[in-house]
């Protein structure tokens, strides 16, 4: 080849380069080559080129996969930032925080955004999470994305806990231990747990440097893998379960549409109005900031993150082996096994299973908001096992006997609904779950708002 030739080939890839980066695709009118070019572009190599027209509503999704990872890319984005301001040590790190606030340029709004993004982020997950379960999106060959999703919870909740000890004031400082010291309570291991999450016995420098490591490095990268295995499982399933009525059969061929322009526009408009809100929120309100991490003053209550406060409420009510270790295990063990149970019959794409299973699910959740209250003021007030049988082990006292009521009083719920109602088990598994989420909100909620100085009960708006 003649060096003009070469000349313009470079000057030819040059233009295709440029036109792809700043201008995109040429899509042609004609719909197969759209498809193989929009197939072939790398910005949209993760989305599908066709999905099933049903699935784009908004009310069926609600567009929360998408706002998770709007969240997750603002806080890389603002965490970028504040790596530059931050000094991860015990005597700088509160300084950085205040220096972020009052003399970097809108510094304040860069650390607002990263706060509330993260704790929107759980929020939102857990949205997700419950959207699948309730719309049997856990069902066929999306039984082990629902793992990947229960695991990308998990490492959410991570990112935020290693995250909350960053500002290191005293909010910070007490909540990580507490939760630290919660982790040394699991048998055999508990200390040892302790102490690789703390560096040492206690919380300090060793601390700051692991927990800022795991949140700038370690979290954000198995994030981004788990997320990129997620959405090439949903690639392979052929995108989220077809909504359906319980009355119409599985559709074996659904009418689809082109993912561009349809799913594209629906996703940026999502995400600009998301992008809005927090922008807006972080305006408005200010990341909180304590004064500086005292160790030797604790703060009155000292609470656990917010989204831990359901297990510390926990451990106000059971022997801090079941509320620590049990308890939880046994939650994530049922919420592992949920897609892998076998089922009378297939509800995927089916709102809460049926309309009995609608029913069921309200019955419960009412259940739950009026029986979780009065057990937690019982508990506090009435009911004290401990002093009752005087002599008997913890363990077993505050530990066993009322797990082991508990249980059977859901044992009595579940058999008196199934024999009353005839219920199939997808409906009586649903109601189940149901229940026990309302529960475990009761239990934040409770954690959170009412327990005041020295973890009493206490009414948040005065007497």
């Amino acid at each position: 080849m003649s060096d003009e030739g070469r000349k313009q080939n470079r000057v030819g890839l040059l233009r295709r380069f440029w036109r792809s980066v700043f201008r995109g695709p040429v899509i042609p009118r004609d719909d197969r080559e759209r498809r193989r070019v929009v197939f072939s572009h790398l910005l949209l190599h993760f989305r599908p080129t066709r999905l099933p027209e049903k699935t784009i509503r908004y009310n069926h999704t609600f567009g929360l996969g998408g706002m998770s990872a709007v969240l997750f890319s603002l806080l890389v984005a603002t965490g970028v930032l504040l790596i530059f301001v931050y000094k991860p040590a015990p005597g700088l790190a509160y300084e950085s925080i205040v220096s972020l606030r009052n003399d970097v340029f809108f510094g304040s709004l860069v650390r607002n955004i990263h706060h509330w993004s993260a704790n929107f982020l759980i929020v939102i997950v857990v949205l997700h999470l419950a959207r699948v379960y309730l719309t049997g999106g856990y069902t066929g060959p999306r039984q082990f994305n629902w793992v990947i999703g229960l695991l990308l919870l998990t490492c959410v909740l991570i990112s935020n806990f290693t995250g909350y000890l960053l500002p290191w004031d005293q909010l910070s400082y007490w909540a990580i231990t507490i939760v630290t010291g919660m982790i040394g309570y699991v048998p055999f291991v508990g200390d040892w747990l302790q102490g690789v999450l703390r560096g040492g016995p206690e919380i300090g420098q060793e601390t700051l440097i692991i927990f800022y490591a795991a949140h700038t490095s370690v979290m954000p990268v198995l994030i981004v893998v788990l997320m990129a295995f997620h959405f090439w499982r949903i690639r392979k399933a052929r995108g989220v379960v077809i909504p359906r009525s319980e009355d119409e059969e599985p559709d074996e061929k659904p009418a689809y549409v082109l993912a561009l322009p349809h799913l594209l526009l629906r996703e940026l408009a999502v995400a600009l109005v998301l992008i809005a809100f927090v922008m807006v929120f972080a305006v408005a309100f200010d990341a909180p900031l304590g004064d500086p991490a005292n160790p030797g003053m604790s703060t009155n209550p000292a609470k656990a993150p917010w989204y831990f406060m359901g297990f510390q409420e926990l451990q106000l009510h059971f022997h801090p082996l079941f509320s620590v270790l049990i308890i939880p295990l046994l939650a994530v063990m049922g919420l592992v096994l949920i897609p892998y149970v076998t089922y009378d019959h297939d509800t995927s794409g089916v709102f809460m299973v049926s309309r009995k299973g609608r029913n069921l699910g309200l019955m419960a959740a009412i259940t739950a908001l009026v029986v979780a209250p009065l057990w937690i003021v019982a508990d506090e007030f009435w009911v004290d096992l401990g002093a009752w049988l005087t002599g008997t082990p913890a363990a077993i006292s505050n530990g066993l006997l009322p797990a082991v009521i508990l249980i059977a009083a859901v044992g009595v719920f579940y058999a008196l609904l199934k024999k009353r109602l005839a219920a199939a088990n997808n409906e009586m598994i649903q109601a189940m779950f149901i229940l026990l989420t309302v529960v475990f909100a009761v239990l934040t909620i409770t954690g959170i708002w009412f327990r005041g100085p020295g973890m009493a009960l206490t009414w948040p708006w005065g007497t």
